[in-house]
């Protein structure tokens, strides 16, 4: 015996329009095709009561929570719900325990975790035994990215199943079934004009909840004719005006936003760069941090291609301190137009990749004795600083002198490209390099 749906008839009338029309069956469950249509994974583990355990991880608004219900239902199973608000160490364990002993007597259950990102590491672990034995099912539900905020351990013993963003036909198809569920508007009759559901679900941008939620508002803040309401595109329009963007600073879509900006700059995409800007500002991100990353793209892909990137991202970044938001926007959009457009270069990265790894293989090698100081006398008798050479004292102001350690001498890390301003350090390093290969060092003699 399972526990009661969420949705109680009962309450219908002073619930959220989402709640009362919430679907009960797979038949009523819209969107998701690529898990639930015929012949796919999970509708066929429902279909056979081979259920695992999962987490779904999709965005807000898809259905996990309805979806997680309907399986319970499905395969008759007792339908529990953990918060990771309220949920402590022992209350867990004492629910997990009555699971245990249920099954004895042969009763299912299914424990749904929503936002199960936000338990901590020792909530996690007080589910895994009973996961293990298959004493539960557990579903967990999750906006973020399961690889960083579930645990290892639990996270093997789950099949992930991602949930994607609502279709504008899905969206559609709910807002229409709940137009037409008896519970949805009971005792109204609802006209929405032409064109006013297809605004819905544009404006709700892949959340089924949204478009619930707005379609109820809409239906508030109708023309009203006794029982009837009619929805029209004006009055519509004061409701959508603004669409709420899905961006959260400190989970996934945070990283997945500025990657996006990072790889349009370095493929010279202004429009796409300015685009993510703006996705990211508008999503509330702080300027200072878009800046910082943008100094660092100055000279990790730009470098020496252009000198002036780096200065230029640098004062953007001072101009974010000194005006803020919303007045720094046209800044940082000047800086990430600069920087998408100039030539680009990877050396300076690149140089310092390879130095590092150098390091890594062979240590702290010892700074060769003619280029250290000798401020004492000792050090001046063990030989430190003799044979040293003054570059400002020659022509050509270079030597002969080996600067390198030994075990690195001939290992090369800058190697500059043609393009832009670097063809000018290209042709510099060139001219050393032929210099050196005419005045080879006496230690090169001597080998």
């Amino acid at each position: 015996m399972r526990q009661e749906s969420l949705f109680n008839p009962e309450h219908a009338a002073s619930s959220p329009l989402a709640y009362r029309v919430r679907p009960t069956n797979l038949d009523g469950f819209k969107g998701q095709n690529h898990l639930l249509g015929p012949g796919k994974l999970l509708r066929q583990l429902i279909a056979e009561d081979q259920l695992p355990s999962l987490i779904f991880w999709g965005p807000p608004g898809v259905g996990k929570t309805t979806l997680a219900e309907i399986i319970a239902q499905q395969t008759e199973s007792h339908f529990i719900t953990f918060s990771a608000v309220s949920s402590g160490i022992k209350e867990i364990r004492k629910i997990m325990d009555e699971a245990e002993a249920n099954r004895d007597f042969g009763e299912k259950t299914i424990v749904f975790i929503d936002e199960i990102h936000r338990f901590n590491k020792a909530q996690q672990d007080a589910f895994l035994p009973y996961v293990e034995r298959g004493s539960i099912t557990l579903i967990g539900a999750t906006t973020e990215n399961p690889s960083f905020e579930i645990n290892a351990a639990l996270l093997s013993r789950c099949k992930v199943l991602v949930l994607k963003e609502l279709s504008t036909d899905a969206l559609m198809q709910i807002l229409q079934a709940a137009l037409d569920n008896p519970n949805g508007f009971p005792n109204l009759k609802i006209n929405m004009q032409p064109d006013t559901l297809p605004l819905i679900a544009e404006f709700a941008n892949g959340d089924g909840r949204m478009a619930l939620n707005t379609l109820e508002m809409a239906v508030l803040n109708g023309e009203r004719d006794g029982q009837q309401v009619t929805i029209t595109a004006a009055g519509l329009s004061q409701l959508i005006n603004t669409k709420s963007l899905r961006y959260d600073k400190n989970g996934e879509e945070h990283y997945n936003v500025i990657s996006a900006l990072h790889k349009s700059m370095r493929n010279s995409d202004v429009d796409a760069a300015i685009y993510w800007l703006m996705r990211m500002l508008d999503g509330g991100e702080d300027p200072l941090y878009i800046a910082r990353r943008l100094i660092r793209f100055a000279s990790e892909d730009v470098g020496l291609a252009d000198r002036q990137a780096l200065p230029l991202t640098v004062a953007a970044f001072q101009a974010c301190q000194l005006i803020g938001m919303p007045e720094c926007n046209v800044n940082l959009t000047e800086a990430v137009t600069y920087l998408a457009l100039a030539p680009k270069s990877n050396a300076l990265y690149v140089a310092q990749m390879k130095a590092k790894a150098d390091i890594k293989e062979t240590g702290n090698l010892p700074v060769p004795l003619q280029i250290r100081n000798a401020p004492t006398k000792l050090m001046k008798d063990l030989g430190y600083g003799a044979h040293y050479q003054y570059a400002h004292d020659t022509d050509d102001k270079l030597t002969d002198m080996q600067t390198m350690p030994e075990t690195l001498s001939g290992h090369t890390y800058y190697e500059p490209t043609d393009q832009g301003q670097e063809k000018v350090w290209h042709q510099r390093l060139a001219a050393i390099k032929q210099w050196h290969a005419h005045h080879p060092s006496s230690d090169d003699e001597k080998s």
